[in-house]
């Protein structure tokens, strides 16, 4: 099985569906994730309250071109070290200062 990597991360579970169906619709196979977990807002972390949606390593590069061809806003972005989520335009994680880092597995 290829690796897979998150290409979007969100609380909005509307838009990541329809997100999802956009890229699936194009021949990308999406996993969604944390869809379950919404059920417990107020009772989980908020780091546990995320929506995302992971692509095929292999098709990352032409998911993200996709979304952005779309203009859709750039997701927030979560950080690798300390995990709190960061606006698009940071570079830096504003809890921690650690540099952003989009493709992960």
């Amino acid at each position: 099985m290829e690796d897979r990597s998150r290409i979007v991360a969100g609380g909005n579970l509307l838009q990541a569906h329809t997100w999802k169906g956009l890229l699936e619709t194009s021949g990308i196979e999406v996993e969604l994730r944390g869809e379950a977990l919404l059920g417990g807002i107020g009772e989980l972390p908020v780091d546990l309250q995320n929506v995302e949606l992971w692509v095929c390593e292999s098709k990352y590069e032409q998911a993200k071109q996709m979304l952005e061809s779309l203009n859709v806003e750039s997701p927030q972005w979560q950080c690798v070290k300390c995990h709190e989520m960061n606006e698009s335009s940071f570079e830096l994680c504003w809890q921690c200062s650690a540099e952003r880092c989009d493709h992960y597995n």
